[in-house]
């Protein structure tokens, strides 16, 4: 059985990535780096709405980012996030 804090840890995971914005965001990122501009045209949502959401990922370890002058770029933290979306995704998609 794993540790009592793994397991709170690893729902405290899914509850952030919970939201479809977060998920969106995310999934985006398993693609490419982007800054918070780039996510914002390419969700259609506001610059406010998606810098709210990566602090919330930032927080939970899930992405990073890297400052290029004034700009931040975003990238997901490693690729076991990006595993776990295509896991999620692939299981919900054969459920169709």
């Amino acid at each position: 059985m794993k540790s009592v804090e793994a397991i709170t840890s690893l729902a405290e995971t899914f509850r952030v990535l919970g939201d479809p914005t977060r998920i969106r965001i995310a999934f985006a990122l398993s693609r490419e780096e982007l800054c918070v501009c780039d996510i914002a045209n390419l969700l259609g949502v506001s610059q406010s709405a998606v810098s709210h959401s990566l602090r919330t990922l930032r927080q939970m370890k899930l992405v990073r980012f890297r400052k290029e002058g004034k700009i931040a770029y975003y990238a997901l933290d490693d690729d076991h996030i990006a595993e776990l979306l295509e896991v999620g995704f692939g299981h919900v998609e054969e459920k169709r």
